[in-house]
């Protein structure tokens, strides 16, 4: 199960992320500007979007003055409009890739998603061709040191969580989707922190590239589309190895 692990794909973003941390923030304050807008407005207490967006913020270490800021400029008039469009499509030896987008130019964005899939043996696809494959769960990742699996596993089921696995350094908690805010905010009440803690689109099945060359045409594909300012998130079902 090592190269299924959805924890291999949150720390390789957290070692890539933390020299970028200004991009990070950037990408954040836009899902927190949506949520504002889609979700009923600035206050958290009422609006479950904005209370999930913010707990992916400070799962990210963005400071409270970037959180509040992002919230006050959304709520004035005038703000940027941000559209939300997604791009599915395969990348080397067949790998599932979904693209999460927020832009303010969906020619520029469409353009440029395009070419890093034919640029890196893949090509983009219809709307539905991959996003069969996956299905969404809440995924909540909390670090083991110094913790009882046992506990852990216990408190999570408890707070109504899907499943449970510990996963080298972390505690994988898993969620259906209209459970997730219950069990974080029931984590977090019983002094949890999280690694991770947001929805994913998580894969049915798994895909492994045996050639070297495609393996790093796949590393260079997921890196050039999760540099890119518009996209918010990347979800495949490559079955990376560890030591990959």
């Amino acid at each position: 199960m090592s190269g299924h692990s959805k924890w291999n794909n949150i720390k390789r973003k957290k070692e890539k992320t933390d020299g970028q941390r200004a991009k990070v923030f950037t990408k954040i304050a836009r899902e927190l500007a949506v949520a504002v807008k889609e979700g009923g407005g600035p206050d958290p207490a009422a609006n479950s979007k904005l209370k999930d967006a913010i707990a992916k913020a400070k799962a990210n270490n963005v400071p409270n003055d970037n959180i509040e800021r992002a919230i006050k400029k959304a709520s004035s008039e005038g703000g940027e409009n941000w559209e939300a469009l997604q791009y599915e499509g395969y990348g080397p030896s067949g790998i599932a890739v979904i693209v999460e987008t927020l832009t303010d130019n969906r020619n520029r964005t469409a353009g440029d998603v395009r070419h890093y899939f034919d640029k890196y043996g893949g090509n983009l696809g219809q709307s539905g061709c991959v996003s069969f494959m996956f299905n969404q769960k809440g995924v909540i990742a909390i670090e083991a040191e110094d913790l009882d699996e046992d506990q852990v596993m216990e408190d999570a089921l408890e707070a109504g969580a899907a499943d449970f696995a510990a996963d080298g350094d972390v505690f994988e908690v898993t969620t259906e989707p209209d459970d997730f805010s219950a069990v974080r905010d029931a984590l977090e009440a019983k002094g949890y922190t999280f690694v991770s803690a947001e929805l994913e689109m998580v894969p049915d099945v798994y895909t492994a590239i045996t050639d070297p060359e495609l393996v790093v045409k796949m590393e260079k594909l997921l890196d050039v589309l999760e540099d890119n300012d518009d996209v918010q998130n990347v979800w495949h079902n490559w079955d990376r190895p560890e030591e990959e």
